[in-house]
């Protein structure tokens, strides 16, 4: 199965983006280059979230591959204006489709080398979204309870929530999980293809990231 916006975590368990009127011309800038850069050793990112901050910590020596492409995703602006579209209460909290379907497009094969499992993905650590080997793009979930089947998985935290946990905790949760987990949340390919328009729509209380920067 391939699901680059979902994580497999066996047959029992589940798995691992403004808004604007459809009738209303939106003019959007044009997406930023494509570019991965070696990450710091160690950085904070801030997500200006709807409901607060929250600021992640991260160690690149955790996971190297994946702490590039986060530090390259943050500073490309990917994740500015990004819904929380699955947020699943005692599990987790997943981000990581823009709101722009071109900028989708641009990053879509932008996927990584998998990085071994050295930190455990207890409450407030911050993993790339996988299907299977080498699968990680720019979908991220942050842990909202120990989910340390996960580690067996191969799923390898990249950082951890030092401030916010509790702001994390706030998101609204009540669509539920998505439709290819029986779910009826947000489908994370109509996200892809039609963006925040998608989700105005149907899904409109969903939380979101107004901006993330590097600290």
């Amino acid at each position: 199965m391939r699901i680059p916006w979902a994580i497999a975590l066996g047959a029992a368990l589940l798995a691992l983006t403004g808004c604007s009127s459809p009738n209303q011309a939106v003019k959007r800038a044009e997406p930023a280059e494509l570019k991965i850069v070696k990450a710091p050793e160690l950085f904070r990112v801030n997500l200006d979230t709807s409901k607060g901050p929250v600021i992640i910590e991260v160690h690149r020596d955790w996971a190297p591959f994946g702490a590039d492409q986060f530090y390259s995703l943050v500073n490309s602006g990917f994740y500015s204006d990004v819904r929380f579209y699955r947020v699943v209460r005692d599990f987790v909290a997943q981000f990581g489709i823009n709101g722009d379907p071109a900028m989708n497009r641009l990053w879509a094969d932008s996927r990584i080398p998998d990085d071994p499992v050295k930190q455990s993905n207890v409450k407030g650590t911050l993993t790339f979204a996988a299907s299977g080997p080498s699968t990680r793009a720019t979908n991220l979930f942050i842990n909202l309870a120990d989910n340390v089947k996960l580690d067996k998985q191969g799923f390898a935290p990249i950082g951890t929530v030092v401030s916010g946990m509790e702001t994390v905790e706030r998101f609204y949760f009540l669509y539920g999980e998505m439709p290819s987990m029986g779910g009826r949340g947000p489908d994370p390919t109509e996200i892809e293809k039609q963006g925040n328009d998608y989700l105005a729509a149907d899904f409109s209380r969903l939380d979101f990231i107004r901006k993330a920067t590097v600290q």
